[in-house]
């Protein structure tokens, strides 16, 4: 597929809902629609905000850049050279949006993925368009899930005892940063932070004999998820066993994540595996992952959902036991789930999941 036919494919998904709604155009502002629209044009200067510094509004047949002065020329042809857009510019002191929408759209119908006086904010409908990724998504996940899997590994590599938590992330950040991957995301534990805290931001901690490593990574609007743990010196008798068991759950959520499955059932597949390796309660101390793609996660998994794994959505299930957790990000494409961000040369587990095997990244023994 063309860069041309992915956008008509996406232009098609908006049309269709701007049809089920009798909506006249839809208002894309956040980072996650914009790139998905866009086939993985960026809008951030801040990537602590949700909504970037470009909105789209996009109608049947044609759509519109919304910007300032500032932000016009680096969007147009860094971010979306000949892609047809028209263009709504406003001074940088005078750039609100609800008015600049009013101007150019006075009167229509319209459903947005944010809060904006006259639209109808309906987020999640928006969201669901882009979950069954393009073969051209598909490739930029792949080449993604590259990036970040050997990254990782590479940090993995570069970490040491005596080297604080901080020090850590930033060989983290740098191994994905010299990618083009923005980690967007970079959590470290070193030894007993890992039994305290599921999500250990870094601290000034210093490594001593064991450290997880943890890295969302964003390129073209796509996150990759992924965990690592190090040691240094052999694992003792019962981290070994826990790892193993986590493995093996994970490949039970993995295992499970196929083209119709109900979320809801591949949740309960995760949760069996937990009662099975004899941790039965783990499952409650931290989320296990969900859908992934143009968001870290576009929601997390629970029993109780009824939504179906469609044609090439990704993954990052993350289970974990006290002390330990396995994270890789996979596609489910029509040949069965597949892992995207395995890292090179790293140690693996080949862990049974139902009547599947899959390789899991073991702990480095350093």
């Amino acid at each position: 597929m063309s860069a041309k036919e992915e956008m008509a494919e996406k232009q098609g998904r908006v049309n269709d809902l701007l049809e089920r709604g009798g909506y006249d155009a839809m208002l894309i502002a956040t980072l996650a629609n914009f790139a998905w629209f866009t086939c993985g044009g960026d809008a951030h200067v801040n990537t602590a905000e949700e909504t970037g510094v470009g909105t789209l509004l996009v109608r049947r047949n044609h759509k519109t850049l919304i910007t300032n002065n500032v932000e016009r020329a680096r969007l147009l042809e860094e971010e979306l050279a000949d892609q047809g857009f028209e263009e709504e510019i406003s001074l940088w002191v005078e750039d609100a949006l609800a008015p600049a929408v009013a101007r150019i759209a006075p009167g229509e119908k319209i459903v947005s993925d944010v809060v904006l006086p006259g639209a109808t904010a309906c987020p999640e409908d928006i969201a669901r368009l882009r979950w069954s990724l393009t073969p051209e998504e598909v490739e930029r996940y792949r080449a993604l899930g590259a990036n970040v899997g050997k990254s990782l590994g590479e940090a993995c590599l570069q970490v040491r005892p005596g080297m604080s938590e901080h020090e850590a992330a930033a060989e983290v950040a740098a191994h994905h940063m010299r990618r083009g991957v923005a980690p967007i995301v970079v959590l470290v534990a070193a030894d007993e932070r890992i039994l305290k805290y599921r999500h250990p931001i870094p601290t000034d901690n210093e490594i001593e004999r064991t450290v997880m490593l943890v890295v969302c990574g964003r390129r073209h609007g796509l996150i990759c998820s992924a965990t690592r743990l190090v040691s240094f010196g052999p694992l003792t008798d019962e981290l070994r066993k826990r790892h193993d068991a986590v493995a093996r759950v994970d490949a039970a959520f993995i295992a499970a994540t196929r083209i119709g499955a109900r979320i809801g059932d591949v949740f309960r597949a995760g949760l069996d595996a937990y009662a099975a390796e004899g941790y039965p309660d783990e499952w409650q101390l931290h989320h296990q992952g969900g859908p992934c793609g143009y968001a870290a996660r576009d929601y997390r998994a629970t029993a109780d959902i009824d939504d179906v794994v469609e044609p090439n959505q990704a993954f990052a299930w993350n289970p974990s036991i006290t002390g330990t957790k396995s994270e890789d990000t996979i596609i489910a494409t029509p040949d069965g789930p597949e892992v995207i961000s395995a890292s090179p040369d790293f140690p693996t587990i080949e862990a049974a999941g139902g009547d599947q095997s899959f390789q899991r990244a073991d702990i480095l023994v350093r």
